[in-house]
């Protein structure tokens, strides 16, 4: 009995120890604290373009790992963040930026939120003040004889 358990923690050890093995990532070294945290924001901020919403910072993915590596040597020569956004949008298309720039392909996207909820506040308030409206307006001549005879007849009764 004890040789079984002893096998089965050998196991169960092996096994974790090859899905860390699996899941490392590759750590870079910076003699700069300011660079070492642009490196982090630049890849937290792009999508990696086979995973699903995953960031490059994250991601296993052999296309994230060349990203990282095109991020690291890009700051190493000196390019600016928006210089390396563009080389990676134009490299994968816009799908690898998590907030999409404000350009006439994304305006729709940025923009039909605020005016749905602008539409819909007009229209409530269209709503209200038509059924305001509606329920001050005074009786006619007609409606207020009819009126006086229902009242008449039920005091009557």
């Amino acid at each position: 009995m004890a040789v079984i358990r002893l096998a089965l923690i050998g196991i169960l050890t092996l096994l974790m120890a090859g899905t860390l093995q699996a899941g490392a990532i590759e750590v870079r070294e910076f003699d700069d604290p300011v660079m070492e945290q642009r490196y982090r924001s630049l890849t937290a901020s792009l999508r990696c373009p086979t995973c699903e919403n995953q960031a490059i910072n994250d991601s296993d993915a052999p296309v994230s790992r060349d990203m990282r590596n095109h991020v690291y040597m890009m700051l190493m020569d000196g390019r600016a963040d928006m210089e390396i956004r563009d080389f990676m949008v134009e490299r994968f298309g816009n799908y690898v930026l998590y907030n999409p720039r404000l350009e006439g392909r994304t305006f729709l996207l940025w923009g039909l939120p605020a005016g749905l909820v602008l539409a819909g506040g007009v229209l409530v308030a269209l709503v209200v003040r038509a059924r305001r409206n509606a329920s001050a307006r005074e009786l006619s001549a007609e409606e207020r004889a009819r009126l006086e005879a229902l009242i008449n007849r039920g005091g009557t009764e």
